[in-house]
């Protein structure tokens, strides 16, 4: 190598670590500038991570409480106790047990209470099950219109059965129509179709 070459590469190099240092001095200067910004910016960080984690294991701790208390109900439905754990800690499963206890017992008060759940699902399951407990033909016919009724079909069915046992089997028979072929309920809707509503 030359030596013009080689002074050459020393400039070079030397410019390099020049531009580094003033790299390095702005970066100190910045630092140094929002100093306290940049230390807010990161404890805010911490706290927030440190809240969602505390509140994740919150909500992990509400969960298995209830599922616990759930679980305890269901092999002891007279334990109060567990009851107020399940209704302070999850009211959603706390509506349903109380659903599946009511409709067990056919307490149609319970389930006429339940019918104002902020829970569609549980709204929709008490409004049928009051209406088949007490063989509301009315209930039963304006629950088969309801937008979203997750019983309709069997609605349909029920309807079609007390309209065959007042004998108006033409009515009962378009009842049955309204099932759908890809209805769970249709092979029975057949059945009762062609063996209980021959005219």
């Amino acid at each position: 190598m030359s030596i013009k070459e080689n002074i050459q590469t020393l400039k070079d190099e030397l410019n390099s670590e020049e531009k580094l240092f003033e790299s390095a001095l702005r970066t100190e200067r910045f630092v140094k500038k929002y100093q306290k910004p940049l230390m807010a910016s990161v404890i805010s960080l911490l706290l927030i991570a440190g809240g969602v984690i505390a509140y994740q294991a919150y909500e992990d701790a509400r969960i298995e409480n209830s599922n616990v208390a759930l679980n305890v109900l269901l092999s002891n439905p007279s334990d109060k106790s567990a009851l107020n754990t399940l209704e302070n800690n999850n009211d959603k499963l706390y509506e349903l047990y109380t659903l599946f206890k009511a409709a067990k017992e056919s307490d149609i008060k319970a389930l006429e209470l339940l019918q104002k759940s902020q829970s569609p699902e549980i709204a929709d399951m008490a409004a049928y099950e009051t209406a088949v407990l007490r063989a509301d033909y009315t209930a039963l016919e304006n629950y088969t219109k309801k937008q979203g009724g997750m019983y309709q079909d069997l609605a349909l069915l029920e309807t079609a059965v007390m309209l065959i046992q007042k004998g108006d089997i033409k009515s009962a028979q378009n009842q049955l129509a309204l099932i759908k072929e890809d209805s769970t309920m249709y092979p029975a809707a057949q059945m009762l179709s062609h063996y209980g509503v021959k005219q």
